[in-house]
């Protein structure tokens, strides 16, 4: 079911377990919706709760989670804003739900992947670990926050001319220099995902939860 909390249209999908392992925020990417990243959240690790935002900002019809000045080219002063949002949001969520705060996981998809490194980044007391496919950097913060072994795992697609490989490389370096325990997977694919690479993220994911 749909609801309002926090500002945030979202859906919440409880675990079909008493106690889940995790909840996974889901973050949609661009014209996406909070029912979007549902399915790819069930095949990544179907017992886990599902907590789903739908991004606040509209940009040219489509759903994003932050604003763009430009083609490529972030707005800075809101993607803070829209990050401290989301923070609120999972943490009235956690409240809201009876979830463990210290238990959510993000897996976000472009726009989505990248407001999920911005948390890491600015906000990294709401998340225990991040799936990130095929993010940018959002930006850098003065002062790296501690992430240390942080599980994060980047998926880059080789040919992707809109997330290029080459800025998750330097996310990957950022969230290292800062602590994070990093997995960076580079497939031969553009900015859609593999079979091959959710595979890998579904094992990567199963394996980090019991350390999470």
């Amino acid at each position: 079911m749909t609801s309002v909390l926090s500002g945030f249209i979202h859906r919440f999908v409880p675990s079909k377990r008493e106690t889940p392992p995790v909840t996974l925020l889901l973050l949609h990417g661009a014209g996406g919706n909070e029912c979007s990243m549902l399915p790819l959240g069930r095949k990544l690790l179907p017992e886990a709760a599902m907590l789903c935002p739908r991004g606040n900002v509209l940009e040219d019809g489509k759903t994003r989670f932050f604003r763009r000045l430009r083609e490529g080219v972030f707005d800075t002063d809101d993607l803070v804003f829209r990050t401290c949002e989301l923070a609120n949001f999972i943490e009235a969520a956690a409240d809201a739900y009876r979830l463990d705060p210290n238990r959510v996981v993000a897996v976000g998809y472009s726009n989505g992947a990248n407001i999920a490194a911005s948390l890491l980044l600015l906000k990294p007391e709401v998340l225990a670990g991040a799936v990130l496919l095929r993010p940018v950097v959002p930006l850098l913060p003065d002062v790296l926050p501690d992430l240390s072994g942080v599980p994060v795992f980047i998926g880059a697609g080789a040919s992707d001319r809109v997330a290029p490989a080459v800025e998750s490389e330097k996310l990957e370096v950022a969230l290292r220099s800062a602590g994070a325990d990093v997995t960076l997977r580079l497939d031969p694919e553009g900015h859609k995902l593999s079979r091959d690479e959710l595979r890998a993220a579904k094992t990567w994911l199963v394996q980090k939860v019991s350390s999470i």
